[in-house]
């Protein structure tokens, strides 16, 4: 087994990255929120100044904290594309509220009596804003600010699933790739940033309006400046951009090993897996990393580049069931052999194309499947127990899940319980050995590569064949996590680099090798 990295050493390899992304998720932070600031503000005076609307804008804005932030990237995924502009434009909705409901406060909580002192005076309405309403609602507005800044560098951590970096990157990697460190380095400095930030705002309560002034005219320019930089990649410049998912930026046989086997150096940014098709359609992208068995490679009408060097290992699936289940359970096994070698690569992309570009739901392509194949029994009593299925977040292991499910439920007594969408690697895993699953789909390079981590010599041996893999992963992990691995279902949905069709006709690409070499000589 390979020696593991402490955090230290990690914080010490990754301090440039670290840092790259500590100041990428701090532009994301302060741009949203001067501009919600520019929007909130005026609009809480507004509602202040007319108490008939501020019932509804306040519900509005209300509602928009409560639309959960992943769902509103993908909303805006069709409209802004990919990169820091949808996320700015998350962030800032999430920022509106705490700075509209506290500007509507303390400007509505002024002292009535010192109002009407200001205007006695002679005071216009104007001056009475600036000289006495703001003055005196400063502090609640600032509380306000502060809340939005915490809560914009939480949830500027999702950025990253849109390729707009930020230290989510770091998160989602360590989650997909079972790496502490790499979770920690991204977790860390978010939750010093939070801290930090609470503070400085704290202290700003008590700086004067005319302070704040000046301060808003030069700071808007720099951090907008400081966007327009990373907007860049997305821009229309002829370099090639490749977007990749956190696991296979991270692991061996993902972009690491293209580089070192190919020779293959690219820009790229990490992007998440539903984001990364629909920024390659839409020419945001040039190539993708994706799976050979996707049915969105039919769908955007992309081809996969022929993998002529060997980069990627065999990764065919097959259940990963916890050995004391089936001690007490043994009909189980029987029921999940039921599928081994019926699902072949036509078949599984056709299932996933059904799924994502056909519209149809999972559990309607898998009773289509079982039904097809003889094997669909309607669901006995379900008083045997439970039997827990779990999956990760993609198409084919939501039909996959949905698959056994029916499978359990119609040749068992068991009643199937599923936990779809676990995340990546980790999360599933961890599920298993934490008795929290039963089960679920496992890939076999996975296993490898990312739960056993083999060392160089004993993977040089066991990638000789797609069977040493399997028996090897299979041995291992009923020796150190008492799992058991059943009978693969016939398919390998291996890594694959993807580009738009027409544009790897025109440029003559069809493998690995000739991408790696039309960029060196580009």
């Amino acid at each position: 087994m390979e020696q593991s990295q402490t955090l230290g050493q990690f914080f010490l390899q990754q301090g440039g990255k670290i840092l790259e992304q500590t100041v990428t998720h701090l532009e994301l932070t302060f741009i949203s929120l001067i501009i919600s600031i520019v929007v909130a503000v005026p609009l809480g005076i507004l509602i202040a100044r007319k108490q008939k609307v501020a019932g509804v804008v306040l519900g509005f804005v209300g509602v928009l904290q409560t639309i959960p932030s992943i769902a509103l990237l993908g909303f805006l995924i069709p409209f802004l594309g990919i990169g820091m502009l949808p996320a700015i434009v998350v962030l800032f909705m999430y920022a509106l509220l705490p700075i509209v409901r506290n500007t509507y406060t303390g400007i509505t909580q002024v002292d009535r009596s010192v109002l009407e002192a200001a205007t006695a005076i002679g005071m216009s309405q104007s001056q009475r804003l600036w000289k006495v309403e703001l003055p005196l609602a400063f502090p609640v507005i600032m509380s306000g600010i502060r809340t939005a800044a915490v809560i914009n560098v939480g949830v500027a951590t999702l950025a990253a699933f849109i390729a707009a970096g930020g230290l989510g990157e770091f998160i989602f990697a360590g989650i997909a790739l079972n790496n502490s460190n790499m979770i920690l380095a991204g977790a860390i400095p978010a939750a010093v940033l939070a801290i930090i930030l609470d503070h400085l705002f704290a202290l700003f309560r008590g700086i004067s309006i005319r302070s704040i002034k000046a301060v808003s005219i030069v700071v808007p320019v720099f951090l907008l400046a400081a966007a327009w930089i990373n907007f860049a990649p997305f821009g229309a410049g002829k370099e090639m951009l490749a977007g990749f998912e956190p696991e296979f930026m991270g692991r061996q046989d993902g972009y690491p090993g293209l580089k070192k086997v190919y020779g293959l150096d690219m820009n790229t940014v990490m992007i998440h897996d539903a984001m990364m098709y629909k920024g390659i359609d839409d020419g945001k992208l040039d190539v993708i990393g994706g799976y050979s068995t996707d049915g969105r490679v039919k769908a955007y009408n992309l081809v996969i580049l022929e993998d002529d060097q060997h980069n990627f290992p065999p990764y065919h699936a097959a259940p990963v069931v916890r050995m004391d289940f089936l001690k007490s359970h043994p009909e189980v096994e029987e029921v999940l052999n039921l599928l081994a070698g019926k699902i072949t690569d036509s078949v599984m992309i056709a299932m996933n194309y059904k799924v994502d570009h056909l519209k149809q739901s999972p559990e309607q392509v898998a009773k289509e499947f079982l039904l097809q194949h003889g094997l669909w029994r309607e669901p006995q009593s379900g008083k045997g127990g439970v039997f827990r299925i779990g999956s990760k977040v993609f198409t084919e292991q939501y039909t996959l899940a949905s698959i056994y499910s029916m499978l359990i439920a119609g040749h068992t007594q068991l009643k199937p319980v599923t936990s779809t969408g676990l995340g990546g690697t980790k999360i599933c895993f961890d599920a298993l050995l934490n008795n929290q699953i039963d089960f679920y789909v496992e890939y076999t390079g996975t296993g490898l590569l990312v739960i056993l981590h083999p060392d160089e010599q004993t993977l040089k041996r066991v990638l000789l064949s797609a069977d040493s893999v399997y028996n090897y992963v299979q041995q291992e992990f009923q020796s150190q996590y008492n799992l058991k691995w059943t009978q693969p279902l016939g398919f390998n949905n291996s890594y694959a680099l993807m580009m738009r069709k027409e544009e790897a006709e025109s440029l003559g690409i069809t493998t690995i090798s000739q991408l790696s070499d039309y960029l060196k000589n580009d």
